[in-house]
């Protein structure tokens, strides 16, 4: 008689209700990656000026278009001087955002922590 083959000596086996494994205080990952949401919204941010597209990718709707629609108002809005205000606050915001995606603990729009890869 033969038994099914099962995890190896030391190994923990695979949690069905958490397929990309637990973070430090027990929540299971989002499928969604810290490191590509974070690298989004800062690169996309510094070389583009396009902000929330990181935030988008991690399932924060609202705070995402809020931020790139933001930046794109505030291009024409440059014209009426207020666009001079609005465009270095969003821009600076999504900047911060994106540091912070990276180095912090950020969640889905699930409520999720994203998986650190």
């Amino acid at each position: 008689m033969t038994h099914p083959p099962g995890p190896a000596w030391g190994q923990v086996p695979p949690d069905p209700s958490a397929p990309y494994g637990r973070d430090p205080f027990g929540a299971p990952y989002s499928e969604k990656s810290r490191t590509t949401a974070g690298l989004l919204q800062l690169l996309l941010t510094l070389l583009c000026s396009v902000g929330g597209v990181g935030r988008l990718y991690a399932g924060h709707v609202g705070i995402g278009l809020l931020q790139l629609l933001g930046m794109l108002i505030s291009v024409p809005l440059m014209f009426v001087l207020i666009g001079f205000l609005t465009f270095p606050a969003f821009w600076l915001w999504s900047l911060i955002d994106g540091i912070l995606m990276l180095t912090g603990r950020p969640l889905d729009g699930r409520g999720l922590p994203l998986r650190p890869t």
